[in-house]
C-alpha cells in the first residue's frame, strides 16, 4: 500500500521538487546567490539568502516547466522587492520563451500572507508587477495556482492567485484578501475570532472556496494526487486572451452621440 505524502508538510523546495519530474529540478537564483532584502537587517530580522522565493526549472510530464513557490515558514511568505522581482522575472522569462515556440508550463505555488510590510511600497509594486507578468503569460499558457501550504494566500498574494488561469486548493488552503488576524484586528471580535479555527476554515478554506467557485480544483493534501490535478489543467485549460484596450471616445460629444457610438462599439 502506498504511503500518501502531505504536501502542506514539506518546505517551499521541497513541494517544487516533488512536483516537477524525477531528476529534472534545477533552482534558478538559488541561496548562494546570496539575494537578501536590504531592508530588514534594521528591524533586526535575519535576512534569508533566497528571501523566501524559491523559482526552479525542469520538466512537466516531458514538458518544459518553471515552479515557483513561496516559503510560507519565512516571515509568513511575505513578498518583498527581491522575492517579486524573483517570481515577476520567472514569468517573464516563461512568457518570452513562449514568444520562442518553445513551450513552457507554469505552476505558483502560494503561502503567503500578502505584501511584507517591512518593505512598505516596494513590496507593493513587487504585487503589482507579479500581477502584471501572471495577465501576460496566461495569454500563451495557463497559469496553475495552488495552495496546498500552511499559511493559505492573503493580501495581495491572493489578488495574484485569484489572476492565475486555474487553481488548485485542498482542505488546509485558506485564501482571503484580509487574515483572519486582520479582520479582528480592524473590525473586533464580533466580526470574527481569529482564534477559532473552524470557523476561520468555514469562511476561507479550501472546501469553501470550492463551493464558492473560487478554485478550480480541490484536493486532498497529497503530492501524487496534486500532482495529477497540476498535470489535468495545464493540459486542458486554455489560454486567457489578453483584454482589449480601451478606445478613447471624444470627450465633446453630446450624451446622445456618447449612447450611439457606445452602442456602435459594442454591438
Amino acid at each position: 500500500m502506498k504511503t500518501r505524502i502531505s504536501f502542506a508538510e514539506l518546505s517551499a523546495r521541497e513541494r517544487v521538487r516533488a512536483l516537477l519530474d524525477p531528476g529534472t529540478f534545477r533552482e534558478l537564483i538559488d541561496p548562494f546567490e546570496r539575494m537578501r532584502s536590504p531592508y530588514l537587517a534594521e528591524q533586526r530580522i535575519v535576512a534569508q539568502s533566497d528571501d523566501g522565493v524559491v523559482v526552479a526549472r525542469g520538466t512537466l510530464g516531458g514538458e518544459n516547466a518553471v515552479i515557483v513557490a513561496t516559503d510560507g515558514r519565512y516571515l509568513g511568505g511575505s513578498i518583498g522587492e527581491i522575492g517579486g522581482a524573483k517570481i515577476a522575472g520567472a514569468l517573464e522569462c516563461a512568457a518570452d520563451a513562449w514568444q520562442r515556440n518553445e513551450r513552457t508550463r507554469v505552476a505558483i505555488l502560494f503561502d503567503s500572507g500578502g505584501i511584507r510590510l517591512q518593505e512598505a511600497n516596494l513590496g507593493i509594486l513587487a504585487i503589482a508587477e507579479i500581477c502584471d507578468a501572471i495577465v501576460a503569460l496566461r495569454a500563451f499558457t495557463p497559469v496553475i495556482a495552488i495552495v496546498a501550504g500552511r499559511v493559505g494566500v492573503y493580501g495581495g498574494m491572493s489578488i495574484a492567485a485569484s489572476l492565475c488561469s486555474a487553481s488548485i486548493v485542498s482542505e488546509g488552503a485558506r485564501v482571503g484578501l484580509n487574515g483572519p488576524d486582520v479582520v479582528e484586528e480592524e473590525a473586533g471580535l464580533a466580526e470574527l475570532d481569529a482564534r477559532d479555527r473552524p470557523l476561520v476554515w468555514r469562511a476561507t478554506g479550501g472546501r469553501r472556496r470550492h463551493a464558492q467557485g473560487q478554485a478550480t480544483r480541490f484536493v486532498t493534501d497529497d503530492v501524487d494526487v496534486i500532482r495529477a490535478a497540476l498535470h489535468e489543467l495545464a493540459i486542458h485549460v486554455a489560454p486567457i486572451a489578453p483584454i482589449a484596450p480601451k478606445i478613447p471616445i471624444d470627450p465633446t460629444l453630446s450624451l446622445a452621440d456618447f449612447d450611439r457610438e457606445l452602442g456602435r462599439r459594442f454591438s
